[in-house]
């Protein structure tokens, strides 16, 4: 008599978990979704890069870029400050203003990691390597750029304003 009851009701509690973690994922209350517009928390790395303008400072695109011409050591060190678009200040980078318009459009996606199930072209363009680090739009990034496969290569690429044409020694 406890086997059937048994089998009858193991497979229910589970659907009925399954149920409920389904249906608080997926329909929770919106309240928890998204902060009210007067709110001033810091930005997500999700939502920082679809915000067409914020109440923050005006670099809130704020860079150190630590070049290293022959992958090794740092043979240059500079800047770059953007309010949007528009570089703020002096800069080192090799066009400042292409720089803040890449990173305007990208926002902190450009630095996101690399889909580890995306194959690379496994070719080269030099030793180079920068690091970047500070804040875009609002959001903390740290990340080293390489031209060492097709992949970094077209990262590299995306942000020729910031780290100078991919395989162009600095």
């Amino acid at each position: 008599m406890f086997r059937p009851l048994r089998t009858i009701l193991i497979p229910l509690a589970a659907a009925l978990l399954l149920t409920g973690c389904g249906s608080s994922a997926g329909s929770g209350p919106d309240e928890d979704a998204s902060p009210p517009p007067s709110s001033s928390a810091s930005p997500s790395p999700a939502a920082a890069p679809t915000s067409p303008s914020s109440p923050s400072s005006p670099a809130a695109t704020s860079l150190t870029i630590e070049f290293r011409a022959e992958g090794t050591d740092v043979t240059d060190t500079y800047s770059l400050e953007c309010d949007g678009a528009a570089p703020v200040g002096t800069s080192g980078t090799p066009d400042p203003a292409a720089a803040c318009a890449a990173l305007a459009g990208q926002g902190a996606e450009a630095f996101a990691p690399a889909d580890p199930n995306i194959m690379c072209t496994q070719i080269t363009k030099g030793p180079q390597r920068a690091q970047v680090s500070g804040t875009i739009q609002g959001v903390a990034v740290d990340r080293e750029f390489s031209v060492n496969n097709g992949c970094e290569i077209s990262r590299w690429e995306s942000l020729t304003g910031l780290l100078a044409p991919a395989g162009a020694a600095g």
